[in-house]
This record gives structure tokens, C-alpha cells and sequence, in this order.
């Protein structure tokens, strides 16, 4: 689980900080004909929702299409272009970010019309930052283990601290290099927000903190993702799920939101399992074990040995 602070939101209220549903969404350019009669069928508002109904982002479950047009109650104009993320589609192609129009308009058909429209920027742009947070980890979980198990064994071997430095990466959370020249890097092929859906995992989480709220209480997450991926080796490509789970914690003591993203492979399998077991195990084994210090030893004994050789040599010449 690692730790987001996202940009300092300019203008976000506490019922619009926490942006629910935070997957890259990406409208057709039209609607199929399923989706057309749908949307005439749904062509009455719903009625307003209040209160903490508001916090949560209309991108999951919305309709097919997203007007970029201003809505006749909207009191002041948003942007109407488009963020393009990182993360690549199935066919190359980057995903796109909905524009503050598109969220707005996508909040009133949904009923969600207590968000003040000043607030849309910024819950866009911390919506994008979770994505980008998001698969940022996912590239990580695939640098280590886009080639097998062994291969992720022996990045993995010496702890997290040393892992970047195995796979040749000085950003961590770097989304546009990939260094394996010999297969494709990874893509997000589709995405699904399970919001009602607590994960195992987080459900474990909350259970520990009922029976030990001095250690491990906290808040549950706010919203579910699963993440649909595309993975190549040398035998071809196979889909991997990805679940995420993300936390908000205590804001920043200058006022940005602070999110927490716990992202790993779902257990749909034997090998997904494996790689959760081994990259968590082969941490909590370097640092119980002492890794640091044997690898200071190391470094030490072969400073010393150097030594000995120069002074060897020193000797010989002299």
C-alpha cells in the first residue's frame, strides 16, 4: 500500500474531496443503438441527492454518452478539453480523462447536484492523479513479473528498498519507460468500479482492526477497481486482473488530500498468488533477516579485500 498526495485541490468542499470511482473513463464517439434506447428510456431526471451522495464520482455505472455542453443551471463555464493519461489502451492508443464539463454534466444526469461546479476542476484533477498512481503501481507489479516467477524472484530477492535498482529504474512510480526491450509493456484493456464490493483483503483489514483498533484501525476504503491488463512474454499475451482498493488519509498539514492505493494481481490463480506471496515474503524476509546489514558486511569485507590488494601490489612494485 503506498501513499498519495495529490496536488493541492484549489477550491475542493469535504463532500466533494474524495473522488469515487476513480477509473479513466473514455465516451464513445457515438452510442450503440442498445445504449441510445437505454438513454431515452432514462431521459427523466432523477431526483437530487444530498449530502454524502454528492462525495462520489459519477463515472462508474453512467451512461454511454457524456455531453461536453453547459448545462442551463451551471453558473460558470469549465473546461471542455480533455486530459490524455498515460496509460495505454488495447489497440496503443492512450486512454483519455473526462473533461470538468463531461464530470459536471455526468454528476446532474446521475442526480448528484449538491457538488458547487467551482469544485469540479479539482475533483477532476485528483481523479486523474489516483489513476495515474494506480498504474504506476500495476507497472511495477509487471516489471517484476512480466517474465515469470523466477525472473520476479530475483528482482524481488533483496526487498523493495533494492528493487528499482534491479530492474534498472530510478522512478518507482514512472509510467512511461519501460525498459524490457523484449517484450511490449503492459495496457489497460477495460476497468470496472465495484465500489459495494469490499475486497477480501480490506475486509481482513477491518476485521483486524475491530479486534486490534491500537494497531491496525482504520477508516475502509472508499471505492473497489478492478483493472483489466494485458501482459506479453515470449509465449504470447494473457489478461491479468488487477484489484485496487484506495484509502484516504489524514490530509497534509498544508491541506492536500492524502490517498492510499493498495494495488496487487487478484487471486484468480496459482501464479497470481505466487507473485503476491513472493513479493511480500521476500520483503519481510530482508528485513527480518537483516539484509541491510549483511549487505554492509559485504561491502565492507570487499573495501577490505581492495585494500589489501593495493597494498599487496604496493609492496611488490616497491
Amino acid at each position: 500500500m503506498h501513499k498519495k498526495a495529490a496536488p493541492p485541490p484549489s477550491q475542493v468542499p469535504d463532500r466533494a474531496s474524495i473522488p469515487q470511482g476513480a477509473c479513466p473513463y473514455v465516451p464513445p464517439d457515438t452510442a450503440s443503438p442498445a445504449s441510445s434506447s437505454a438513454s431515452a428510456a432514462e431521459a427523466a431526471p432523477p431526483p437530487a441527492k444530498e449530502g454524502f451522495l454528492s462525495r462520489l464520482n459519477p463515472l462508474n455505472n453512467m451512461f454511454m454518452t457524456l455531453s461536453n455542453e453547459r448545462a442551463e443551471t451551471q453558473t460558470q463555464d469549465l473546461p471542455l478539453s480533455r486530459e490524455q493519461s498515460t496509460i495505454p489502451k488495447g489497440d496503443g492508443s492512450l486512454w483519455e480523462y473526462p473533461s470538468p464539463q463531461q464530470m459536471y454534466n455526468a454528476m446532474l444526469r446521475k442526480g448528484y447536484t449538491d457538488t458547487p461546479v467551482d469544485a469540479v476542476e479539482s475533483m477532476v484533477s485528483v481523479h486523474n492523479f489516483l489513476n495515474e498512481g494506480a498504474w504506476a503501481e500495476i507497472m511495477g507489479w509487471e516489471r517484476r513479473f512480466s517474465r515469470g516467477l523466477s525472473e520476479g524472484y530475483k528482482v524481488c530477492a533483496k526487498g523493495e528498498e533494492n528493487a528499482n535498482q534491479a530492474l534498472g529504474t530510478e522512478d518507482p512510480f514512472d509510467t512511461t519507460t519501460w525498459t524490457d526491450k523484449d517484450i511490449p509493456p503492459p495496457k489497460l484493456l477495460r476497468f470496472t468500479g465495484r465500489p459495494t464490493e469490499p475486497t477480501p483483503k480490506s475486509q481482513i483489514l477491518q476485521w483486524a482492526g475491530w479486534a486490534w483498533p491500537s494497531k491496525y484501525s482504520s477508516p475502509p476504503p472508499f471505492d473497489r477497481h478492478d483493472w483489466f491488463v494485458q501482459r506479453c512474454d515470449e509465449k504470447g499475451c494473457a489478461e491479468v486482473r488487477y484489484v485496487i482498493d484506495y484509502y484516504e488519509g489524514e490530509p497534509e498539514p498544508t491541506g492536500e488530500p492524502v490517498f492510499f492505493l493498495d494495488v496487487r494481481p487478484a487471486i484468480d490463480g496459482p501464479r497470481s498468488a505466487a507473485e503476491r506471496a513472493v513479493r511480500w515474503g521476500t520483503d519481510v524476509w530482508w528485513k527480518a533477516s537483516g539484509g541491510v546489514v549483511r549487505e554492509v558486511r559485504k561491502a565492507e569485507a570487499a573495501r577490505k579485500k581492495s585494500e589489501e590488494e593495493v597494498a599487496a601490489n604496493s609492496r611488490q612494485y616497491n
